[in-house]
């Protein structure tokens, strides 16, 4: 569970600046997303924090003889906070360390006094991880141990009167257990914090990803109703994100330029670039195409985009248009609506698209200068997520035919068509890596109906090599509908830009 301080981030911030991607700091306070340090109990050794903005990344420093019992003693970051919420990171202890039981992790707490009803998800120097909670004040510690050992990322929701912890190692899904008999409502406490089980011992850990999530309430109404977004930017290699740009609504499917100079999103019916040189978004030009929604994407030598537009005049069913991806008239493509964009082929002849005929959603393809379209599949179901490896010689998408959504892929002119992924999540729009190694995708849980892509989920991004293996996690992420529909990597093949999402954080 060691980890070498700042090593790996230093090589993410490099990469993304190779790559790049300028930085733009969501948090620029002393203590980043946090507002307020205590050292719990008065310990002898004082506890400290250092917040690296560019990093996006917190060290802590702390002693305290145990946080146990019936009192906490050790060093505690925090931000006062009401309602629901998630908090998750990446977490690491820095060194060897002296005691099995140091601890670290995320702790909610009523008050700042050492023997406040509290519940923690911890991990200890030994591996052991555990639900910690204290019911009442001074009364002893309960805890409810996980079954992983040393995980690196922890999660801690409050969902109503439940508590419910979250852990993974890197690349794996989340183990879950939660807690309902502790009442610890209303405004608390909520932060990271680090005991060294050992007065005259000080220790550190790093925490990064750091993330406090605001979920949509149960009473938001899908498509009219919206969380604020977050522009990030995830080094698929070492797992290290950046949020780049927040908005307070929202911004969706953030397409990677060719050239590596841009990110194209669509954000209440206009397309957007943010240059990485301006740190800001910059609207691009689309003529009378106005409600443009997610499905849009550029073409493989960059000149041209594919978009999808939803207007009055067209029923409000979306079209395909074609248009120059730096900004002109649009041209339409696709009559029949409703038609939505999502990939080129390599040679620019060809756009790939998903439409509802006769009841049915299907694949179809047309020439990129218009004509007849052309059906590839007609599996009964939803077939969507359509996009051509760099190669040409596939076409990639998502398939609720054998029961859950599903990765399939097919030749061009929709022969031989076989899935990808067999396992028990939806996966949906699958996008191939510039060196046609890798299938990107994302992953809701079996909670959600298959034909469905919703807003404001936990949800996972996933990588698998083409040549076929085993998915791996690479981003734990709130978001979903949005998040990452069109094709979103890097041209290094590293890189990959998304959008999470969050309720105003108080």
């Amino acid at each position: 569970m060691l980890r070498t301080l700042s090593l790996k981030s230093l090589l993410f911030f490099a990469a993304t600046i190779g790559a790049g991607v300028s930085p733009c700091y969501a948090q620029s306070g002393p203590l980043g997303q946090f507002e307020g340090q205590t050292n719990l109990d008065n310990p002898a050794r004082k506890g400290n924090a250092v917040y690296d903005a560019g990093l996006q990344q917190y060290v802590l420093s702390g002693s305290g003889d145990n946080m146990w019992f019936g009192h906490d003693q050790g060093f505690f970051i925090w931000k006062k906070m009401s309602g629901d919420f998630i908090l998750r990171t990446n977490l690491d202890f820095i060194g060897k360390g002296v005691e099995a039981h140091r601890k670290t992790g995320w702790m909610i707490r009523r008050s700042l006094d050492s023997g406040s009803v509290q519940v923690s998800a911890v991990v200890h120097g030994n591996g052991l991880t555990s639900l910690q909670f204290r019911k009442e004040p001074g009364q002893n510690t309960g805890e409810i141990q996980m079954g992983m050992l040393s995980p690196e990322i922890v999660q801690l929701e409050r969902r109503g009167g439940t508590f419910i912890m979250s852990v993974a190692r890197p690349g794996d899904t989340l183990q879950r257990v939660s807690l309902d008999s502790v009442s610890l409502d209303g405004p608390v406490y909520v932060g990271l914090f680090i005991c060294s089980h050992n007065a005259a011992v000080t220790e550190r850990a790093v925490f990064h990803n750091v993330r406090i999530i605001v979920p949509a309430a149960a009473n938001l109404v899908p498509y009219r109703d919206y969380l604020g977004s977050n522009l990030e930017i995830l080094d698929v290699k070492t797992g290290d994100r950046k949020i780049i740009y927040r908005y307070p609504g929202s911004f969706q499917a953030p397409n990677w330029s060719r050239d590596g100079k841009y990110l194209l999103f669509n954000q209440q019916g206009l397309l957007y670039k943010w240059y990485f040189s301006e740190n800001k978004p910059v609207p691009l030009y689309t003529g009378s195409a106005k409600g443009n929604n997610n499905d849009h994407v550029i073409s493989f030598n960059g000149k041209m985009l594919a978009i999808s537009n939803q207007s009055e005049a067209e029923g409000h069913a979306s079209l395909v248009y074609t248009v120059s991806a730096s900004g002109g008239n649009p041209v339409l493509l696709t009559p029949k609506g409703p038609s939505y964009a999502h990939g080129w082929s390599p040679d620019g002849k060809w756009i790939v698209y998903t439409g509802e005929r006769n009841g049915d959603f299907d694949i179809y393809r047309m020439a990129s200068t218009g004509g007849e379209e052309t059906r590839l599949t007609d599996a009964k179901g939803l077939d969507d997520g359509s996009e051509y490896s760099p190669d040409g010689k596939y076409i990639y998408f998502n398939s609720e035919r054998t029961g859950l959504m599903q990765i399939w892929r097919m030749r061009p002119d929709g022969s031989g068509q076989e899935q990808v992924t067999h396992d028990g999540l939806n996966d949906w729009f699958p996008h191939i890596s510039p060196d046609g190694k890798w299938i990107l995708f994302i992953s809701f849980s079996r909670e959600v109906k298959p034909n469905d892509h919703p807003f404001y989920k936990q949800v996972y991004l996933r990588l698998m090599p083409v040549s076929g293996g085993p998915a791996r996690v690479i981003a734990y992420v709130y978001g979903g509908q949005g998040t990452m529909n069109t094709p979103d990597w890097a041209p290094d093949s590293r890189h990959i830009a998304f959008v999470s999402n969050s309720g105003p954080i108080p």
